[in-house]
């Protein structure tokens, strides 16, 4: 199946912008054209789109993807460059717990410090930040 630019962001539910972007970062291959210059773009770039879709849904950035479709695209080196990505991931992951958890602790400290309905200039959370 074949699909123009408008026909993709539609059936992807992206901007035809973003794809575009996509194609200047490499994210997705560059499309054949017609005879006229229109793009088409056929079902892999359908399947390409919704994956990076769904991982930046997962808290993967461009950059990450694009390293993690260069280790996809090239078989000789897929499983160790993919787990090298995956241990770099998890560490970053880890780190983000930690912090949030350091900022949830924080916002129940600060919650137990007003246990009242005070006046916003006696208010002790707003002292203590």
């Amino acid at each position: 199946m074949e699909f123009y630019i408008g026909e993709l962001a539609e059936k992807c539910k992206v901007n035809k912008e973003t794809i575009r972007y996509y194609e200047r970062l490499g994210l997705i291959p560059k499309p054949s054209r017609s005879e006229s210059g229109y793009r088409i773009y056929t079902e892999p770039t359908v399947d390409r789109l919704n994956f990076i879709k769904r991982i930046q849904e997962l808290g993967f950035t461009l950059n990450e993807i694009d390293k993690l479709l260069g280790v996809v695209d090239h078989d000789e080196t897929k499983c160790r460059d993919m787990y090298d990505f995956t241990v770099t991931k998890i560490e970053d992951i880890q780190r983000k717990i930690q912090d949030l958890m350091r900022i949830e602790q924080m916002l129940i400290d600060l919650k137990e410090r007003c246990p009242e309905n005070k006046d916003i200039y006696e208010c002790p959370i707003i002292e203590t930040l």
